[in-house]
């Protein structure tokens, strides 16, 4: 599943690059588990007779949804 991922030059708030090599080890480990997650469950839904367009929706509305905790 790696090899479908485009990943970004990650950069910080102000925008630096992040260079650090285990932060973007992080950042790739953490988005090919996140890519497969989704592939599983798109798969599933789809195999139960769901709509693949709301599929797509409902996992984009999901992303998006995400909060972050350490906003100040």
């Amino acid at each position: 599943m790696s090899s479908n991922l485009d990943l970004p030059v990650w950069r910080d708030p102000q925008g630096n690059t992040v260079a650090c090599v285990e932060k973007i080890k992080v950042m790739r480990e953490n988005l090919e588990e996140l890519a497969q997650l989704a592939q599983d469950a798109f798969e599933d839904a789809i195999l139960m007779g769901c709509d693949e367009t709301q599929v797509r929706e409902v996992l984009v509305q999901l992303m998006q949804r995400l909060e972050n905790p350490y906003q100040s």
